[in-house]
């Protein structure tokens, strides 16, 4: 690695104001790192680097001319490829939309463009974001970084595992039912889940629109706090977007201690199941924040024993409604029948059956049964009542704490191939601390909270719906007093990987 690249993005952001480098710089070293790593990771499905310098060229341009930038302008920056991107392949990791060239741009993009990020490239992920370990992609794997054995998580794991690997300073993710927090625990980076509407959907790939929400990704609390400030905002093309005003969350993240804060630890999911290492670094963490001067509080949150069971029956549902519309005609893969008459129903069914992969095809199935006739009462309609129980206990439980922990996932990064990957209903158990979140549309960040076994153990705090700001007010001071501690996680990694 050189000294560009191992700097947080702030850093960069800092040594680009004063001059010490230029934006071409900083962006080319990463896309040399790319160059150099990409084999051992596979993080990105596409990497823009003609692009990217050119917008590093632009913005090296106008701040020599004197112009006003964003803070963040220069620092380079990595998409998860389910952001539309207009005139640059956009593939959701998925056979359907391989060559899929959008001709229209996301509200995310622009707002990256916009600020002058130089986009490195799309990075892969779980089909359609459908997954945990991003082992479901038409484009290969991506490996963790800390150890190419074990998976970054999904299904953001390209993102993750560029953070991680030094590839990219910031990323941005999706978060369904934990694709941003998981991987960042997974990879000892810190991963954000805002509340349900303050950052644009327009121009996202969908898989369940009642629970998908973007995710700024980056290596410390303080990077992801930036980058959430540039990413949330109403967007009048988002209907659910919320109109409230953004902002303070960077001053948060780096100004607030934890001294008086009161931090509700989740009865139900502190203990049973979870890996020993987990369990150790989690009560660690809390230690270190007590002695830092927070309160902690056990609060009883009984509906989240349901969660997962609702989560299961409202995602496949909207899935399947969400990806009718990859029928073959409109755009995306065509595939004609072998033999037989040409019709709108044998195209639709060859393309179906070569586009998808295996685990996009088992939650078609599942949520077109949840919402057939005689069943849709049963299993969706129950599954929404469930979403309210949750709605209300977090409601509850903020009443009596400022914020809410946990362990962010029961272990840590899986082994490829691994006895669990062979039993999707074990892997989809290890989202049982990420998934009430998204159910309840509440913001939630994932920060390392030390290692177990030699993998990243990530602390998951979540906040009240529309008071994203608390995330960063405990985060931000927890992050620096664990580090003063025990040392920052991703510096065991750092060294591991210049060794190399």
């Amino acid at each position: 690695m050189t000294e560009l690249t191992n700097k947080s993005a702030l850093e960069l952001a800092a040594g680009l104001k004063s001059g010490e480098f230029s934006s071409v710089d900083v962006t080319q070293a990463h896309l040399d790192r790319i160059s150099a790593t990409e084999d051992d990771f596979n993080s990105f499905i596409t990497v823009t680097d003609e692009l990217a310098l050119e917008t590093a060229k632009a913005v090296d341009a106008k701040r020599s001319a004197g112009e006003d930038l964003h803070a963040l302008a220069g620092v380079p920056v990595a998409l998860k490829d389910l952001v539309v991107t207009e005139g640059t392949r956009t593939t959701a990791g998925s056979k359907m939309l391989e060559n899929w060239v959008p001709p229209y741009e996301s509200t995310v993009h622009n707002k990256v463009k916009a600020a002058g990020l130089p986009v490195l490239g799309k990075t892969n992920l779980d089909e359609f974001a459908m997954g945990s370990t991003t082992e479901h992609s038409a484009f290969g794997n991506t490996r963790n970084p800390w150890n190419l054995d074990h998976v970054p998580g999904g299904s953001s794991g390209g993102a993750a595992a560029a953070l991680a690997g030094f590839q990219a300073p910031l990323s941005v993710g999706t978060d369904t039912g934990g694709s941003v927090r998981q991987p960042a625990a997974f990879t000892g980076t810190v991963g954000v889940k805002p509340t349900y509407g303050s950052i644009s959907r327009f121009g996202i790939i969908a898989m369940a629109s009642s629970l998908d929400q973007v995710g700024p990704m980056g290596r410390n609390v303080a990077d992801a706090a930036a980058l959430h400030e540039l990413l949330a905002g109403h967007d009048p093309l988002d209907s659910t977007s919320l109109p409230d005003e953004v902002g303070g969350f960077l001053s948060a993240a780096q100004t607030s201690e934890l001294k008086g804060k009161k931090l509700g630890v989740i009865k139900q999911l502190a203990g049973e199941g979870y890996q020993d290492g987990v369990r150790t670094a989690f009560t660690a963490a809390l230690e270190t924040a007590a002695a830092a001067g927070a309160e902690i509080v056990e609060v009883d949150c009984p509906s989240i024993s349901y969660a997962l069971d609702a989560y299961y029956l409202i995602m496949p549902s909207e899935v399947s409604s969400n990806l009718a519309r990859y029928d073959g005609m409109r755009y995306g893969l065509r595939v004609e029948p072998e033999s037989g008459p040409v019709t709108a129903e044998t195209v639709m069914s060859a393309t179906r059956a070569a586009g998808f992969g295996d685990e996009v095809k088992r939650r078609i199935i599942l949520g077109t049964y949840a919402l057939s006739a005689g069943y849709y009462d049963a299993y969706y309609g129950s599954a929404q009542k469930i979403r309210t129980l949750v709605q209300n206990d977090f409601a509850k439980a903020f009443a009596a704490c400022d914020v809410l922990v946990s362990p962010t996932t029961p272990t840590t990064a899986l082994k490829f191939g691994a006895e669990k990957a062979a039993d999707p209903m074990a892997l989809y158990l290890g989202d049982v601390a990420t998934i009430p979140a998204n159910l309840a549309g509440i913001p939630g960040l994932s920060l390392p909270a030390g290692l177990a076994d030699g993998l990243p153990v990530g602390f998951q705090i979540l906040a009240p719906a529309r008071e994203d700001i608390k995330l960063y007010e405990v985060a931000g001071p927890l992050e620096a007093a664990l580090e003063s501690a025990g040392g920052r996680v991703l510096d065991t990694l750092a060294e591991g990987l210049n060794a190399k």
